[in-house]
């Protein structure tokens, strides 16, 4: 018995020792701990003005020539020039997009309807701004002109309506920033993660970190098509309304 409670008594004191024994403290933080400085972000000079292009952007058409822009059918692009603006014109490929393909980008451009425009829905200064040529960003004579939402200006065409009605009245230019994320395939070409657009127009936030679904079909559901860095791609829509101007496009890969 005695032998019992000696090694009980032995293995207590063992374990108040065990329990006041200390041990090494983390080191206390520091503000630099969790500072690092390289590498250093390159040194981007801005627009002189809100909206024009910064250093390193590539001016997709500022005013003179449509030198970036084709038919796509490849030949030369067929829109009118004139008055540091280029205008829709329509008929034979009449669409026009970029020469050059890109993949996630942020892209700026202004556009306008003519304060003359006449027609009502869809068929009101219908046009549209098609990110990799596949997804399109609806332009459209919004203002006091009632359609289905998810094909007024701003929206991810029949997919998503804009958070809101941010058009300017015809005869005023409308701005949009779009900043856009290229989608990635899985190798069987279903989506790993689909594209993703957020769209500023006219300084007011229309969609944010939208997902886009697929291509934008005016008949149908969207569709899952794989591809890679597609052109920028302006379209001139086939209503009888005054033609869209656009002016002070530019874009920059990210």
């Amino acid at each position: 018995m005695k032998t019992m409670l000696l090694t009980a008594a032995l293995t207590m004191m063992g374990a108040a020792v065990y329990a006041q024994k200390s041990y090494p403290q983390p080191m206390p933080m520091k503000p630099e701990m969790t500072e690092y400085w390289t590498p250093q972000p390159p040194v981007i000079t801005p627009g002189e003005d809100a909206g024009s292009a910064p250093a390193d952007a590539l001016v997709l058409f500022g005013g003179t020539n449509l030198a970036q822009w084709q038919s796509t059918d490849g030949s030369p692009a067929k829109w009118r020039v004139h008055d540091g603006v280029m205008t829709v014109v329509k008929g034979a490929a009449a669409d026009i997009e970029t020469k050059e393909k890109f993949g996630s980008f942020q892209l700026h451009l202004e556009w306008m309807v003519p304060a003359n425009i006449t027609g009502s829905s869809q068929a009101r200064g219908n046009s549209g701004v098609y990110l990799q040529g596949m997804y399109e960003v609806q332009i459209l004579d919004s203002y006091c002109n009632e359609t289905y939402v998810n094909g007024m200006a701003a929206s991810v065409y029949k997919q998503t309506p804009p958070l809101v009605n941010a058009m300017r009245r015809p005869g005023q230019w409308n701005v949009y920033d779009i900043i856009y994320t290229a989608p990635v395939f899985k190798a069987d070409g279903t989506y790993l993660y689909r594209p993703r657009v957020t769209v500023i127009q006219n300084g007011i936030v229309v969609q944010n970190h939208t997902e886009i679904m697929g291509t934008t079909e005016y008949i149908g559901l969207p569709q899952v098509k794989p591809h890679g860095d597609g052109p920028i791609l302006l379209q001139a829509h086939g209503d009888d309304s005054a033609p869209i101007s656009f002016r002070n496009i530019w874009i920059r890969k990210l």
